[in-house]
């Protein structure tokens, strides 16, 4: 009896790729398909820590990383044993941790979060009077101080892609530009990029954001995010203008290098069982990682069925 192989793809791989895929989402959506997938062998075409979440949330399949180099620069930047030892600093506080980040920063959380719902999941924190220290993304925590309110401790790393973005290279772009103009960014730019934007959100919220875009039809719309997304964004709105927020004078051009390494030869080969697997975290380190995961996604699909849940009907008197 063949295998079962679902192939997994990030919003941020090229559009080819994208076609290869079962399932293309963002990092909360995978993750729910993954756990829940009948799979023998799961190929995700994204990055490491991506391919170990799924590992994590389905230990039976067999999990393949077309790219053994597709890793993520806020895991390279953050050592786990300084990580560790600034949690124990921290010793009273929860600590949230945001999903790009490894299996073993993953067993050092008490909850993670995706940039869909990590505003959610922090607000409830504080509500339940916690105190929340932040991991690994600065960009992301320190908007989160700022929109909020919050005095949240931050771990130092960054996303290299979106680091990238910034006020000067923004202002002399959307200044190049004729008539209306709005700018949507992803919480992992630096925050006087976010202080500028129309619209902050995830992957798949800035999508929705697009989709139903109602304004001036002639407008142009900045997005400061991987340009991966903007083959999605292109698909769902062909009639708008749609460009990547400048990097520097001209360039539009800011790539994540690791889910470009996904290209179709690698991801071919892993759908047929070649290619990097994931079957190095031992069941320990794999049960400490699932924890504040499952934390997430039970929280988030309860917000999600109250958002869909039918509104009473009131019954006249």
């Amino acid at each position: 009896m063949s295998k079962r192989v679902v192939t997994l793809a990030h919003y941020y791989t090229a559009p080819e790729i994208q076609q290869m895929a079962d399932k293309v989402g963002d990092s909360l959506e995978l993750s729910l398909y993954a756990r829940d997938a009948n799979a023998d062998v799961i190929v995700f075409a994204g990055v490491r820590f991506m391919a170990e979440t799924a590992k994590i949330l389905n230990p039976q399949a067999e999990v393949i990383l077309p790219d053994a180099g597709s890793t993520c620069s806020l895991v390279t930047q953050t050592d786990v044993k300084r990580l560790k030892a600034w949690r124990e600093k921290h010793a009273d506080y929860v600590h949230v941790s945001y999903i790009n980040s490894s299996a073993e920063h993953k067993a050092l959380s008490d909850w993670i979060v995706t940039s869909r719902n990590v505003d959610d999941i922090i607000a409830h924190l504080y509500a339940e009077g916690k105190k929340v220290i932040f991991s690994p993304d600065r960009n992301m925590g320190a908007y989160l101080n700022y929109q909020y309110g919050y005095d949240m401790p931050l771990w130092s790393a960054v996303c290299e892609v979106h680091d990238k973005f910034n006020e000067t290279a923004l202002n002399e772009g959307m200044a190049a530009v004729e008539g209306a103009k709005y700018l949507i960014a992803h919480p992992e730019s630096p925050l006087p990029v976010l202080k500028r934007a129309d619209y902050v959100g995830s992957t798949s919220g800035m999508l929705n954001w697009v989709k139903s875009f109602q304004r001036e039809p002639d407008a142009t719309i900045f997005v400061a995010t991987e340009d991966g997304i903007l083959y999605n964004m292109g698909l769902a709105r062909p009639d708008l203008k749609i460009v990547q927020a400048p990097i520097y004078a001209g360039c539009q051009c800011n790539q994540c290098p690791y889910m470009k390494m996904n290209n179709v030869e690698r991801v071919q080969r892993a759908q047929a069982g070649e290619g990097t697997r994931i079957d190095y975290l031992t069941a320990e380190q794999m049960d400490a990682a699932r924890l504040p995961i499952e934390r997430m996604l039970a929280f988030s699909e309860a917000q999600m069925q109250k958002a869909t849940a039918p509104k009473p009907v009131a019954v006249p008197a």
